[in-house]
């Protein structure tokens, strides 16, 4: 039996390493045996990683998310990751709607009129949930805690959730959502989002450049390593729909730390490096971080064996150890 699995924004930073995941070995799906994956079709507006390009298990379709799913013969599992980040989603509001709800919604209805009811795997975000400027301030989250998102991007994300609910209900699909935290340290330039100074205060003074924090140095905020956001997607994946459990999304595990616990780990690894973080304010970005949650109970995640980060020190040697290699000069 082969396993066709498809990955929007397969050529992204997450969908990269989870497509690299997926090819490195069998992958269950829904509680079944261990397969290897005979084609992964990695669907986003840029080509993928060269590495995944020359895999002859690959297929890459580039172009608008609505046209390119057309394109999609039957499909036996689909991980959804394309979207636009939070900060962007916050600048444009038509390009968030077009691309965090519109998108969404085009994978679930393509998956629908599939055959053998697909799995599908959303990833949503902690930016569902905020701190109602009416009510009491947000403190532990856990797996019951009502979202009451304070962003386009976090509302986006949490109607996402609701369809895939709904979705899975009528026998649509096979649906799961995961929260994800905060990643961080993620390579390569800065990205829109509103957090992406959570992986700039580290990533770029290691490299010898200065990076800004726009946001309080005491800020709580909530971080998972790459590595565990793929391990959480893969389990979701992996489980059978009686140990997934409820159709609400599952909240994944993560660390509470501050942007000047993260500079003290930076000066862990590399003695002074904290010299080149310019702590910046700016309100926008203190306004949409300092909203979402930063502490997180999540035992739908622990029963599951999802576990968090040990430490800030931890993330840090993830980082330096997976970076690729600087190239020539």
């Amino acid at each position: 039996m082969s396993t066709r699995v498809v990955i929007t924004g397969g050529a992204g930073f997450l969908g990269t390493l989870l497509a690299r995941h997926l090819l490195a070995g069998p992958v269950a799906l829904d509680g079944g045996p261990a397969r290897e994956v005979d084609e992964l079709v990695l669907v986003d507006l840029a080509a993928p990683a060269p590495d995944l390009a020359r895999d002859p298990r690959t297929t890459a379709l580039t172009g608008p998310l609505a046209e390119v799913l057309d394109r999609l013969g039957d499909v036996d599992a689909y991980f959804h990751l394309a979207g636009v980040v939070s900060g962007a989603a916050e600048a444009d509001f038509d390009l968030g709607m077009r691309t965090n709800l519109d998108g969404t919604r085009a994978v679930l209805e393509n998956a629908r009129h599939r055959a053998g009811n697909p799995l599908l795997v959303f990833t949503s975000s902690l930016a569902v949930f905020g701190s109602d400027p009416a009510g009491p301030t947000l403190g532990t989250v856990d797996d019951d805690t009502l979202p009451r998102p304070q962003s386009s991007y976090g509302v986006q994300k949490f109607i996402g959730e609701q369809l895939v609910a709904d979705y899975t209900r009528r026998g649509f699909v096979r649906g799961r959502s995961v929260r994800l935290m905060t990643v961080s340290v993620r390579p390569g330039p800065p990205n829109a989002a509103a957090s992406g100074f959570l992986s700039g205060i580290i990533r770029e003074p290691l490299a010898g450049e200065r990076a800004a924090c726009p946001v309080p140095p005491d800020t709580p905020v909530a971080l998972s390593s790459p590595r565990r956001a793929v391990e959480g997607i893969v389990r979701a994946a992996a489980v059978d729909g009686a140990a997934w459990g409820s159709r609400t999304a599952m909240n994944l595990p993560s660390i509470t730390t501050t942007p000047r616990e993260m500079v003290d780990a930076l000066d862990r690894a590399a003695g002074g490096a904290s010299g080149l973080v310019d702590w910046t304010g700016d309100p926008a970005i203190t306004a949409i971080v300092g909203s979402w949650p930063a502490r997180f109970a999540t035992e739908r995640a622990t029963a599951l064996g999802l576990r968090p980060d040990a430490s800030v020190d931890d993330l840090i040697r993830d980082y330096l150890a997976d970076r690729p290699p600087p190239g020539p000069s």
